[in-house]
Formats: C-alpha cells, structure tokens, sequence
C-alpha cells in the first residue's frame, strides 16, 4: 500500500525518513504507557523540538522550520503509521502556531512562536463549551475588559492538550450582547491566576490523549493578550482556520485507513484456519480488495487537496467532503479490518483495536460529519 504523494519532494521524503525513525524511537515503545498514563511524557515535545518536528510550516524567523503544510502530513502521517493517537503535536504544530502566525501582533509571534517551535511551550485551543459543541457563535465563555486587562470566566471541554498545555487560545465573548459578532480570541498562559485544569477525560479511543476540562475563575490576562487587531475576529478567525483544521482530519484518517490495510494484510497471510491462510478464502480477499480500493480513493482525494492547499486554492466546501468523507470511509474500512482478525481485533493488545477505536473521533471533531454536509449543501 505504500505510495509516494505527487507532493513529495526529494525534501520532504528525506524528512519522512526522520519523522518515521523518531515515532518508531519515541512513540511506538511507549504507546501502552501512554494510555495508561493518559499523556505522553512532557520531554517528547523538547525532544520533537530539538530534532525539528515542531512548527515545521512556521517561518524560519520565528523560530520555524521554514516550510509548508506538507511538511506537517508527513508527520501525520508517519505518526499514523504508527497507531498513536496520544501525540497532540498536530494540534500544536497546525492549528495552534497557525493562529498566532496569521492573527498574532509582531510581539506575540516572537514570544511564543520559538518556544513552541522548541518544545518549552506546548499549545492548546480552547473552542467547545460543556453546552456548546459545533455552535461556536453561542460560546458562554466571557472576557470582560477591565481597564487594561480582560477577565475571564467560563468553562471549557474536550480541550486537546489540556493538561500539558502553557498557552491557551481562548475563544470567548468579548461583548455578551452579539452573537458571532461578539466573539474574540485571547491568549491565556497557564500560570494565570484563577485557570485551573479539570479531570482527564475518559474516552472510548485516542486515550493516551490529555483531553481535558478547564476552567477560567476570574482570569485576569492583558488586553495585549487578544489575537487580532480589534475584538470581535474571532469567529472570521475560527472561520478561516477551520479548513486547515478539517483537512488535517482528513490526512490522519487517509494514513490510518493505510496502516490499516497493512496490518491486516500481513495478520492475514499469517493467520492460517481450516489448514490454510485466513487471506485465502474469498470473503478476505474480496473484504481487503474493497478496503485497498477505498482507501486509494481517499489518497487520490487527500493528496489532491494537500496539492490544493499549498497552492492556496482549497474551498471549504470541498475540503468539508474531504473530511466527512474520508474521516467515514476511515471508520468503515478500521471495521472492516478488525473483523478480519477476529477475537484479536477485539483485543486492547492489537493496534488494530486501538485504531478502530481511536478513529471514531474523526467523525465528530473539528466539526461533526452531519456540520460538514451542511456545508457541502450550502455550495450546491
């Protein structure tokens, strides 16, 4: 199933090389602690940042790798070929340093866009509320301005690096009275007074993953801390970094449908019933034939928008198919897979029962697949 990605430049396998060598070292080892522990260790991200793997795609100047987004899949990628899940560094590297980039003043960016880039800082974003899931524009969150300060309070959930986080992007209403018009983002650091982080979440899946609850008690933070030039960007803000976000579902889920295939190829060939190789009957071959199919399609599909993207010409409406589609088509083919190793597939011990149920959030997140066929709708 391996294939090269018209994409790829000599560079960018070169990098792959790297990324594969350092999640087969960091991550693969450790991926049943992680679980348990519910994060990864803190050094990974000083030990991503030290070897290059953070912020790949933020200027050199700011402490960046200088490259594209498709420096970023790879990383995707080769961390998928791995089954983590545990790793936030996807949120870190494209949707946290992405908003500082686009939206943060000279000063912010050159704060913490090089400690992100080296690892002292790790990011978060605080979008969904316990009352609010794809309705950003009715956050409950407030930043009320108090002279040269703004005070937040609200509670936030499912808040990917939640515990390890240093810098928060808070969305939160900067004026109650309006609706998506009212809305702001704010930098919060986590050593504010009044922040506080809630219980790891327990989840089906992705459960090597610090998603959080957080709570903001009265934090006070400078109104030097709101992303933009004027309050009440945020919603455009979240608007415009949304795509990247979504297509970064897509990639994750076209790479998990790869190393799904994979594995079950090889289990299959293995695994031997009735005196003969479990691949050698027809419902294998013809289960395998279907899932190799889907998941060339979703490649094609995710490489043509990856190619789109760089070029700055990637719609929301498609690239809202390319995550219901493909982050769907992930989930059936992750089943499909797991039927195929029998019992085992039901097995923690497997990875193929870790992806199957690791990939069940790609449906809900970053916009729920049911959100995204509005949109598609919407351009129709």
């Amino acid at each position: 199933m391996a294939v090269v990605s018209p994409w790829e430049t000599e560079d960018l396998t070169d990098l792959r090389k790297m990324a594969r060598a350092f999640c087969e070292k960091e991550l693969a080892p450790y991926s049943e602690k992680f679980r348990e522990q519910h994060h990864v260790d803190r050094d990974l991200w000083n030990k991503a940042g030290e070897v290059g793997l953070l912020c790949m795609s933020i200027p050199e100047e700011y402490g960046g790798g200088g490259g594209t987004f498709a420096h970023e899949a790879v990383l995707m990628e080769e961390q998928a070929r791995v089954a983590d899940s545990s790793w936030g560094v996807t949120l870190h590297n494209g949707i946290v340093a992405h908003y500082l980039l686009a939206y943060g003043s000279e000063e912010q960016k050159t704060k913490w866009l090089p400690k992100m880039a080296s690892g002292e800082v790790v990011g978060a974003i605080a979008m969904t509320e316990p009352g609010t899931g794809s309705d950003l524009q009715n956050v409950k969150t407030k930043a009320i301005r108090d002279g040269d300060d703004y005070v937040i309070d609200g509670s936030k959930t499912f808040i990917t690096n939640g515990q390890q986080a240093d810098l928060i992007i808070v969305v939160a209403k900067t004026d109650v009275s309006e609706g998506a018009k009212g809305i702001s983002l704010i930098l919060v650091e986590a050593d504010r007074e009044g922040f506080r982080r809630g219980r790891v979440l327990d989840k089906i899946g992705q459960r090597g993953q610090d998603t959080s609850e957080l709570f903001f008690d009265g934090v006070r933070v400078p109104t030097s801390n709101l992303l933009g030039e004027q309050e009440g960007l945020g919603f455009i803000q979240l608007m415009q970094q949304l795509p990247q976000e979504r297509l970064i579902i897509a990639v994750t889920s076209v790479a998990g449908m790869e190393s799904a295939v994979e594995l079950t190829l090889a289990y299959t060939k293995e695994r031997t019933a009735f005196g003969r190789p479990i691949f050698g009957f027809q419902n294998t071959k013809f289960k395998l034939a279907e899932a190799a199919t889907e998941t060339k399609i979703a490649r094609v599909f995710v490489d043509d928008c990856i190619a789109k993207h760089l070029k700055g010409e990637l719609d929301i409406p498609t690239v809202a198919m390319a995550k219901w589609w493909v982050s769907d088509r992930a989930m059936a083919v992750a089943d499909e897979c797991l039927q195929l190793f029998g019992g085992y597939g039901y097995m923690n011990e497997y990875p193929i029962a870790r992806m199957w149920a690791d990939n069940r959030v790609q449906k809900i997140y970053a916009g729920t697949n049911e959100i995204m066929k509005e949109i598609i709708a919407r351009s129709l």
